[in-house]
Order: structure tokens, then C-alpha cells, then sequence
């Protein structure tokens, strides 16, 4: 190498690492913050015309338009055909709308496919105010560019948003094999984008647009690949993103307080209460003699001598997570919450709309006033987080198999190691999953459906005489993963662990019963399906 060379070289290097270590954008409550892989570095106003390619951020806005006109859209089949289908699915399978949304399906959300004229489409986003980018179907490309701000602003008022955020927080779970998850949990909610590079056409730029889990748009875009961005950026927008409570807190747990213990009376100074919803303090006087101060904002109920709470699933995680432990060492913390919300998960029973399940030490024990900041801001780090893959329990200091031993996960926390360490350790069969989660894991039964089906034969002239029962066309029989076999009502899917005992076939006609009277008040009473599957099965 001749000397001239050599030195040209050597100049260059440092602009060669400063171009590789080029800084992440990111557009968030009007700031434009600029981070480097650990910390921000500065924050500005955000720039009126900061423009960035929209990437696949376009397939959300078909997403929006899907939901909100009640579209019933098929799913497309993969045929192994078109290159692209490799973010699909493989050949002979075929991906349905949430799904294609996370794994960024483009062949999914094609507006030919799915129908969408041009005037329609204008129409529909005019009505919205939407800015002149999006009422033109023919820019719904990845390659337009498009204002962030702008941007930011219709994801601030996207319809299906609430939906969306539930969906998405499964590409922060597929990110970077799980790493990206550890350390954000469940605060952001985002659809990734790639396009070529504004200088270099060879060269990538990525990054993300969507909400945070409290619903605040938030977009980001740096050097690379949408993944890599997550994989590099994760540890500073763990700085960055706040720990708000979610938009979304779940709805709804009835929780039956003190169920072992017998009530006397609850008495708000020295008059007894009388029955109905609860506003203030109170103190509850146990038939035992024992009594204990409660407080409410609305949320307790006392129901003659029963004391009902009626909580969003978040402040119910919260409340556990103070009456069974405590909020730190926060890791620790953080994985007792997520065992919290999925034993909830695995064991509450249904009641209408809400999940039920008793305040006792045989199931989870609930503080009786509403949960202090720590512990509500550790319940909204993990939010929608569950385990999936094998049933979860947990002790103050006893391990086993598939149990948390909240003395060892402080141990372990306070060792240095993160929360997801501390589930991987008591749950080893476990991975982190979301709490609605609409894409897992239809593993189809065959021979249960093929059994239902006959069975749905002999059946027919005893059910059609049930008032209520409306024999469903089309339906799954999925494998039970974990839990308590249900039904998903919403994709007509029934999950159950197989066919081969009685008590399985019993689960599966209890749960098909549950489709097919959806639409009466006798699909929500559990004495009436239970007894009517009995009677078809045993009788």
C-alpha cells in the first residue's frame, strides 16, 4: 500500500464509524430526540418538514380501514409463488389479518385484493381530515414520503387503534429473540418499516411508527433495518419510554374479597353500611372478630354480606402483586406480575363480560384499596404480558416445577439478572406471550373436529328445540395450549386439549355449546351449557 493511501484510509476511518453509529430519530410528543444505542443525546422541537419514507407503515392504514368499515375480508393463501410471501406464510398455508399486520404480509393488505377502489378510499379519509398523502390510493407506497409530524398526527386519531396496539405488541415480543421485549416489557406498540436509504439506494434505513402502550404516537427511523434499529436502540429507548398506564387496562375482573373469611358487617364509621357500591373508607368487622380497614373509589360493591371489586385486569396484576409481595426489586417484581396476570389467566372463570375469581390464599389475594404508584407502574411496564406454553403458580419462598419463588426471584434480581431470566429459570417451558393474543395458535384437532361434526348430526333435532341454539357454519377445534378450555367467539374458534376421555368430549360439546347460543342469555349461564352437555353426551 503506497503512503498517500495509507493516509487517505486513516482519515477515513473515524467518518466511517461516526456513518455506522449515525444516531436513531425519534419523533415523540413534539420533540424530535436523537439517541445513541445507550442515551439520548439531544431533543428539539419536532421539525414541520422532517419527511421520512412511509415503508410498511402504509399496510397499517389498510389494517384501519378493514376494522372500522367491518370488512370480512378472506385470508390469503400462500402458493409459493411470489417472493414476498416469505413474510406470509409457506406454501398451502394461508395468514389472516392480525397476523399479516405483525409479519408484515403485503399480499395480504393489497387494496386490489382486498377490493378498496380509489374513490372509496378517498372518500373514507376525507371524512377523517386526513392529510393529502393518504386520500391518494396510488401513494400508499413505501417508497412516499410523507411528513412525520403529519404522520404522528392520524396515528393520534386512527381508527382501530385500540385494536392495533394489542396486536402489535407482538412484533416487540418477535424483536431481536426476545432481548427487545426485556427491556421495553409492554410499553410500546409498533408496526416496523425498511425502505432503501435517502443517499445510498444499497444501503437500508428502518425504524418503527405506532403508540405506546398510554396510546401517544411515537416514530422512529435510523440507519438499517427496522430490526436492527430495535436491536440497537433498545437499550436507550428503555431510557426513553415513559411507564404510563396503559390506554387499554383490560376489562374487567370481579373479584370476590375475602372469600375464606366471613363478613359480619362493614361498617363507614360507626353505621353499618347498607348494600350497594362502596365511596371512601370503611372498615370491615370479620364474624372471627378480627377487622381490617379497606377503601374505595367506586369499585367495591358489597352485596348483603359479601364484598365484591370490580377492577380493570391491570389494577387487579397491581393490587396482587401489593398484597402478595412488593414492588421492588423491580425485576423481580416485574416477573411476579407476569405470573400474577397469567395465573389469572389460566384460572379466573367467566362471568358475562368479566373474569372471576376469589381473593384467597388458594388462588390470589387482593389488597381491599386501590394499589400505590410502584406497584401500578410495575403492572403497566409488563402490561398485556403473560407465559404461555405451561401452567404457573408461585410462592413467597418455596420453588418447584413451574413455580416462582418470589425469595429467589429477589435474589436473583438483586444479582443482576432481568425478569425474563428470572421467569426462564422458574418456568422453563415458557415464553413470554401477550394476553390477547389472536394469532397464537390455532394447532388444529382433526379427529375433534371430525367428531364434533357427527356428533352435531345426532344432536340436531334435540338442539333445535332449545330456545337460543343457532348451529354454527363455520368453526376451528384448536389444541389447548394451557388453561381452562374456551371458546373465541369472535374467530369461532374452540380450544380444548383433544377428544380421546370423556372428560374431553365434555369440554369440547360445552364449549361448541357456548358458540352456537352466543347470541342468547343462555350462552352466558354456565349451569344451563354444562347441564345441556351433560344431557347430550351422558344421555
Amino acid at each position: 500500500m503506497t503512503r498517500p493511501l495509507f493516509w487517505l484510509l486513516l482519515c477515513l476511518l473515524p467518518a466511517l464509524a461516526t456513518a455506522q453509529e449515525e444516531p436513531l430519530r425519534l419523533g415523540f410528543r413534539g420533540e424530535l430526540l436523537t439517541l445513541s444505542p445507550t442515551q439520548l443525546i439531544a431533543r428539539e422541537p419536532l421539525p414541520p418538514d422532517l419527511q421520512a419514507p412511509l415503508g410498511s407503515l402504509w399496510k397499517m392504514f389498510v389494517y384501519s380501514w378493514l376494522v372500522d368499515t367491518d370488512a370480512h375480508e378472506p385470508p390469503y393463501t400462500c402458493r409459493g409463488q411470489a417472493k414476498d410471501e416469505v413474510y406470509c406464510c409457506t406454501a398451502g398455508a394461508s395468514i389472516e389479518r392480525d397476523q399479516a399486520l405483525v409479519k408484515s404480509c403485503g399480499l395480504y393488505f393489497e387494496p386490489a385484493r382486498l377490493g378498496i377502489t380509489a374513490q372509496d378510499w378517498r372518500d373514507y379519509w376525507q371524512a377523517r381530515q386526513a392529510p393529502q398523502w393518504l386520500l391518494d390510493l396510488a401513494f400508499l407506497q413505501p417508497s412516499t414520503r410523507v411528513p412525520v409530524a403529519e404522520l404522528l398526527n392520524v396515528l393520534a386519531v386512527l381508527p382501530a387503534q385500540a385494536q392495533m396496539r394489542r396486536v402489535l405488541l407482538d412484533v416487540v415480543l418477535n424483536a431481536a429473540d426476545g432481548n427487545v421485549v426485556g427491556e421495553l416489557g409492554g410499553r410500546l406498540r409498533v408496526k416496523t418499516w425498511s425502505w432503501l436509504g435517502d443517499q445510498d439506494p444499497t444501503s437500508r434505513q428502518g425504524g418503527f411508527g405506532g403508540w405506546t402502550a398510554d396510546g401517544t404516537p411515537i416514530w422512529a427511523g435510523g440507519r438499517g433495518t427496522s430490526q436492527m434499529v430495535l436491536r440497537h436502540y433498545a437499550q436507550a429507548l428503555a431510557k426513553i419510554v415513559p411507564v404510563d398506564w396503559p390506554a387499554d387496562a383490560g376489562r374487567c375482573v370481579e373479584v370476590r374479597l375475602f372469600s375464606r373469611y366471613p363478613i359480619a358487617q362493614v361498617l363507614s364509621g360507626d353505621r353499618v353500611a347498607p348494600s350497594g357500591p362502596l365511596q371512601g373508607d370503611y372498615r370491615v368487622a370479620f364474624s372471627n372478630g378480627n377487622q381490617l380497614a379497606i377503601h374505595s373509589d367506586g369499585e367495591l360493591f358489597l352485596l348483603n354480606d359479601k364484598l365484591v371489586a370490580r377492577l380493570d385486569r391491570e389494577e387487579y396484576v397491581a393490587r396482587v402483586l401489593q398484597r402478595e409481595a412488593r414492588p421492588e426489586p423491580a425485576e423481580a417484581a416485574k416477573a411476579l406480575a407476569i405470573a400474577i396476570r397469567t395465573y389469572l389467566l389460566q384460572n379466573a372463570t367467566r362471568s358475562g363480560d368479566c373474569l372471576s375469581i376469589d381473593d384467597s390464599s388458594n388462588r390470589q389475594r387482593v389488597a381491599p384499596r386501590p394499589a400505590a404508584a410502584d406497584s401500578r407502574a410495575i403492572a403497566a411496564w409488563t402490561s398485556d404480558l403473560v407465559l404461555a406454553g405451561s401452567s404457573v403458580t408461585y410462592h413467597s419462598d418455596q420453588p418447584g416445577p413451574d413455580k416462582l419463588s418470589w425469595q429467589q426471584a429477589v435474589e436473583q434480581a438483586n444479582a443482576g439478572q432481568r425478569f425474563d431470566a428470572i421467569l426462564l429459570h422458574a418456568y422453563p417451558r415458557a415464553s413470554l406471550s401477550r394476553w390477547d393474543n389472536p394469532i397464537a395458535s390455532c394447532e388444529t384437532l382433526p379427529a375433534a373436529q371430525d367428531w364434533l361434526q357427527s356428533q352435531r348430526r345426532a344432536w340436531r333435532q334435540r338442539l333445535e328445540n332449545q330456545v337460543g341454539y343457532n348451529e354454527v357454519s363455520t368453526f376451528a377445534v384448536c389444541r389447548l395450549a394451557f388453561g381452562r378450555p374456551y371458546v373465541d367467539r369472535e374467530r369461532q374458534r374452540i380450544y380444548v386439549r383433544g377428544v380421546l376421555s370423556l372428560q374431553d368430549r365434555l369440554d369440547l360439546t360445552h364449549e361448541y355449546l357456548h358458540l352456537a347460543f352466543d347470541a342468547h342469555p343462555n350462552g352466558q349461564d354456565e349451569t344451563y351449557i354444562e347441564g345441556l352437555a351433560r344431557h347430550l353426551l351422558l344421555e
